[in-house]
């Protein structure tokens, strides 16, 4: 069931932005198996929407053996520490964006390249097809493990305390604050702008204190963090689609019993479909939404920046960079890009 728009802005408008951890409801005896999982979004997101529910349906399905408790928020640091913790099997899942695990498997950004995708039928060809599943042969490699399906964070828009982006031009300049990921200082720089790493439980501080002046990120997460309070400007360059890996310390998993692991990824998975088309719900209503706020909202000339990437070297460099077989893998997606 696709939770409907009402019930989706309710809940991203009442629900807390940190909370203590939640769980299933308690079974008459003990959970044999405890799962910690982190997060870095707010209870109200779908992300927690729909991982609340695998949670519930774990401790059904395995009459109260297997209980998944869920930290949201940034309860146990940023990205990079949670990262770190599910490295070392202190958090047993963690749903890194493909920038923030792609500093551990750099094939992890390749979705991330600007401008690649026009459209939700390519990012969902590309990432339930050849890219997801070299992605996930190298998240492997690195002794952890990433389930199946992949969840939506959307394609990302640009948001400014100053004019509004209307073209390549218009980052001339720009501080503004992106993921902690070589790949997107890299295209940022390449457009012309002054790009700032910064975690995102950082993003509001640094626009409120004018440390940068911009951000991007996709409309959803703009809105459950407020971000339209410090900004005026949100110019819709779709520059990147950017999305959520399930990930699990490899020896965790490998660990678990056979039908445990079938139980587990077969909720995780089905709640991570369904959080897609949550988005997609969100992603209908929340410009509008967003508008009410005072923030105005723009199109960009898409060709001009695609135009200035390639004229500087961007799809050159990191063609080299991801080598012939993970680039392959994205142009028999998306068509030619260097």
């Amino acid at each position: 069931m696709t939770l409907d728009r009402r019930t989706l802005l309710k809940g991203m408008a009442a629900a807390p932005a940190v909370g203590m951890a939640f769980s299933v409801p308690r079974f008459a005896r003990a959970a044999e198996i405890q799962l910690r999982y982190g997060n870095n979004l707010p209870l109200s997101h779908p992300l927690n929407i729909r991982a609340k529910e695998a949670a519930d349906r774990i401790a059904k399905e395995t009459d109260g053996r297997v209980e998944m408790m869920i930290f949201p928020a940034n309860q146990l640091g940023g990205d990079t520490d949670m990262l770190s913790q599910v490295r070392s099997g202190a958090l047993t899942f963690f749903t890194p964006s493909s920038l923030v695990i792609a500093t551990l498997v750099p094939t992890a950004a390749l979705n991330a390249v600007g401008f690649a995708f026009k459209d939700y039928d390519q990012v969902w060809k590309a990432m339930d097809g050849p890219v997801g599943a070299l992605v996930r042969s190298k998240v492997a490699d690195a002794r952890l493990y990433a389930l199946e399906t992949m969840w939506d964070n959307g394609f990302r828009q640009t948001t400014t305390s100053g004019d509004p982006i209307a073209n390549a031009d218009s980052m001339a300049g720009l501080k503004i604050r992106v993921p902690v990921s070589p790949l997107s200082i890299d295209m940022f720089s390449a457009l012309g702008a002054s790009p700032t790493s910064l975690q995102f439980s950082e993003v509001y501080s640094a626009l409120q204190t004018k440390v940068v002046d911009a951000q991007e990120n996709p409309l959803p997460i703009i809105q459950v963090s407020k971000i339209y309070e410090v900004q005026k400007n949100c110019a819709l360059t779709n520059h990147i689609w950017d999305g959520y890996w399930f990930i699990a310390n490899g020896r965790q998993w490998s660990g678990l019993p056979d039908d445990v692991k079938d139980v587990v990824a077969r909720a995780i998975n089905e709640a991570g479909l369904k959080q897609r088309e949550d988005i997609r719900t969100l992603n209908s209503s929340v410009q509008s939404d967003l508008e009410k706020t005072g923030l105005a909202f723009n199109t960009v000339e898409t060709d001009s920046f695609r135009a200035k990437l390639k004229e500087n070297g961007f799809y050159a460099k990191w063609s080299k960079e991801f080598g012939d077989e993970a680039w392959g893998a994205l142009e028999s997606v998306v068509g030619t890009l260097a």
